[in-house]
């Protein structure tokens, strides 16, 4: 029997995926949809079929395999739109985003030994295999959120320019943005771990007014050079990649055998799936954050010698 928890989470994936695949199958489409797609699709479909036959290798790697399935696919659907994607034309950028997005996320990982705000059951108990789950897990989080905001951008979801009032942000304005950024991912592993675990929502806006600031003033890619602009494109494209992989993300975890449970102290009464219904808004900043975490690495690295205010995926 389908409790409401959920039932709320299949209402709220279908919408989701309905209304994305609707903008895709009504959009022309210039290019083919390359192989790695069908494989990526293919690999979905086994690993949840496989599921439910219980296959000891699915129940220990489904999360990790159910992603890199749609990693798959998501680029596929993006190279059908627009004739290039990241594993086609950048497959060094694709992974790069795989290698760094594990020790951004054990960042996370490492706010969240203080405030226990989640933690993993059933997991493998042989030491190797669980770190390799839990690295190849870790290393699928940032690619997938970055095909996922090229395919939104791909759908022509958003408007590249709005009608904003364009002017440039003063030293102070940064200034004070890093402060506030400084504070809000701090205060939270600063104070008791019992008030703390109200605060990770602190954490995960925290890390965007940080460093989006610093990044524009080393003319790295930063989301406010592009509001300066009048450009969006971006930035809500990431937003919506937040809120489709945050529904995936839970959707996937709920029917694992190794995954997630949410413990915070807000919201247990009324889940999606495993995830408090709030928690669900975290999703939309983290997903910014992924972003500029990992535009800093690149404006440290000196990778924006040329093009610097051009797109992950429009560079090669």
């Amino acid at each position: 029997m389908v409790n409401l928890h959920t039932a709320a989470g299949l209402l709220l994936l279908g919408t989701t995926l309905a209304f994305f695949g609707a903008k895709y199958f009504l959009s022309s489409r210039p290019g083919p949809f390359r192989w790695w797609g069908w494989a990526g699709l293919a690999t979905i479909a086994s690993a949840e079929i496989l599921l439910i036959f219980q296959v000891p290798i699915i129940l220990t790697f489904f999360t990790p395999i159910a992603w890199t399935g749609y990693i798959l696919l998501v680029d596929a659907l993006v190279g059908s739109l627009r004739g290039q994607s990241l594993l086609s034309d950048s497959p060094r950028r694709l992974l790069s985003l795989a290698f760094w997005s594990v020790p951004l996320w054990l960042i996370f990982e490492a706010y969240n030994l203080r405030l226990e705000n989640w933690t993993y059951v059933g997991l493998p108990e042989n030491p190797l295999v669980l770190g390799f789950g839990y690295a190849w897990s870790f290393a699928t989080i940032w690619p997938a959120i970055f095909e996922t905001a090229s395919f939104a951008a791909a759908l022509g979801l958003f408007a590249n320019h709005s009608e904003i009032v364009r002017r440039r942000f003063s030293s102070s304005t940064l200034r004070m943005m890093i402060l506030t950024g400084i504070v809000m991912v701090a205060v939270p592993v600063l104070i008791p771990e019992t008030i703390g675990a109200y605060l990770f929502g602190a954490v995960w806006i925290g890390f965007v007014l940080l460093l989006d600031p610093l990044n524009y003033r080393w003319n790295g890619f930063s989301f406010l050079r592009q509001l300066e602009s009048g450009k969006t494109l971006e930035f809500w494209s990431f937003i919506a990649a937040g809120w489709v992989c945050g529904v995936l993300w839970e959707f996937w975890n709920y029917w694992a055998s190794a995954k997630w449970i949410y413990i915070f102290p807000i919201g247990q009464n009324f889940r999606i799936f495993e995830m408090p219904a709030l928690g669900f808004l975290g999703f939309l900043p983290f997903a910014l954050e992924c972003k500029v975490m990992y535009e800093f690495l690149r404006t440290l690295r000196g990778l924006h010698a040329e093009g610097r205010s051009q797109s992950s995926w429009e560079m090669a």
